[in-house]
């Protein structure tokens, strides 16, 4: 019987092994979506103790611990750091089978060098233990990435956002690169008119532009967008319940945006047209400047009301949604392709039946002028575990080429994540390993050791020119 998370753990044969162990274990990491504070980098912070490292902001733990029946007070509540990390260490032991378990682990052994089991009975031993380390030197934040051998970081950031964090780390000339994506969601949410116009009041004092046409509104985001590029973005991102890609003329965006601005009501189908103009402005600039886009879509977000308004968003009331994706998806890919202005581009879904969809629509706008120029990402947020990681792997290979993907990101507020790269690789390795003992591969590890270290990092590294 195997050891629990030993160095052989999801390695079930002695290529897949080899593959890890020899080609794949020592590769950087370039982490190209997360949603890491740059201000804590920026100061190089040490976090006081574990529970602020690794429980603050995680919300994949607070779902956990409120299906355990955690009273809030001990997840996002009053309650002292020790207190709440008492209650996620109670959680633990329920947790088997979810990757939460697998990540815990991973996580105490990786950082900190510890191997004992997580559960009441060693939670205080644990806690202390962690926490002196955290207070050390060794352990601030940019310690914690040059530990985790991690060469690039790119933040989530709103158009609006100083990046005066990410200017500090570098005139600090902090060898890992923590670079700002453009997230303009804000900019085009027409389903919130309220929060819609204060933050075109916002724009105005930013980009000190007076906004009194779309004409205003594209220029003031297009002086941001310019910013973003100045101080190192090469990357945007949206975070989309579908693509948008209705028919719309530039005379019904500026009777649209008029309106917004003289506070009136908006149809269902102008929301829909102004996102979709949005949409399209942002990925011209894009490709302009040639960033790679990024498309989350599928987020069916805040289902609880009572807590989002207790709590905010992004707390844990999130799930996945069943919207039609293939069609706005296709259109919209269609037009940028049409014009010769379709910039590198990756696309996320986390309805996991959407798979085939998104793997096969890749192939549909690959023009030869770029490997992988179209890339379907790694499996999104709940689908980022053993059986999403193996679906979306295999439905690539089957419709794609895998040897050009670019690997794993952690899409999370933590610094203690990294090793979601290292549960990635050790998935991958098993796979390859596997086809290999199988006689459907051949045993050669000179072509697929490199082929490993491309999905690793290479291809990551060459694809943003990092």
């Amino acid at each position: 019987m195997k050891k629990f998370l030993d160095e052989n753990f999801l390695l079930e044969n002695e290529t897949a092994q080899t593959l890890y162990h020899t080609y794949a274990k020592e590769m950087p990491v370039i982490d190209y979506h997360c949603h890491l504070p740059a201000d804590q980098i920026a100061n190089d912070l040490n976090f006081e103790n574990l529970t602020q490292a690794w429980l603050y902001g995680d919300h994949y733990k607070w779902r956990a611990m409120r299906a355990n029946g955690i009273s809030e007070e001990y997840v996002t509540g009053t309650k002292s750091d020790f207190e709440k990390f008492e209650k996620w260490a109670e959680t633990v032991p329920y947790t088997l089978r979810n990757p939460l378990y697998h990540w815990t682990h991973l996580e105490l052994q990786r950082y900190f060098d510890v191997y004992e089991i997580l559960s009441p009975a060693t939670a205080r031993k644990i806690y202390e233990e962690c926490t002196a380390k955290l207070q050390t030197p060794e352990y601030s934040v940019r310690n914690i990435l040059r530990k985790m051998n991690v060469k690039a970081v790119v933040t989530t950031d709103d158009p609006l956002d100083s990046l005066e964090h990410h200017i500090k780390i570098k005139n600090d000339d902090f060898e890992v690169k923590v670079l700002p994506a453009f997230r303009p969601d804000k900019a085009m949410n027409a389903d919130d008119l309220n929060g819609l116009r204060s933050y075109i009041q916002r724009l105005e004092e930013v980009s000190k532009i007076s906004i009194q046409s779309i004409a205003d509104y594209l220029r003031a985001l297009k002086i941001r967008h310019d910013f973003f590029a100045e101080n190192g973005c090469k990357v945007s991102d949206h975070g989309l319940e579908s693509m948008y890609a209705e028919d719309f003329t530039d005379e019904e965006i500026a009777r649209i945006f008029w309106k917004i601005l003289a506070g009136e009501g908006l149809e269902q189908v102008e929301v829909l047209k102004f996102k979709s103009a949005m949409l399209f402005h942002f990925a011209i600039w894009d490709h302009e400047k040639g960033w790679v886009q990024q498309y989350h879509l599928g987020g069916l977000r805040n289902n609880n009301s009572r807590l989002l308004e207790s709590l905010g968003p992004d707390t844990g009331f999130d799930s996945i949604g069943d919207y039609p994706q293939g069609v706005a998806l296709s259109k919209f890919l269609n037009k940028l392709d049409k014009e010769n202005r379709l910039a590198k581009t990756i696309l996320y879904n986390l309805n996991p039946t959407d798979n085939e969809v998104f793997a096969s629509m890749i192939g549909n706008f690959n023009d030869g002028t770029v490997a992988g120029k179209i890339q379907w990402g790694s499996a999104w947020w709940f689908l980022d575990q053993k059986d999403g990681m193996t679906k979306q792997i295999n439905t690539l290979s089957n419709m794609g080429l895998l040897s050009r993907f670019l690997g794993m990101l952690t899409d999370s507020r933590s610094f203690l994540s990294f090793p979601r790269h290292e549960y990635f690789r050790r998935i991958l390795c098993n796979l390859f390993g596997t086809d290999v003992e199988n006689g459907e591969l051949p045993d050669n590890f000179d072509l697929l050791g490199k082929v490993v270290q491309d999905i690793s990092y290479n291809n990551t590294k060459t694809y943003f020119d990092f």
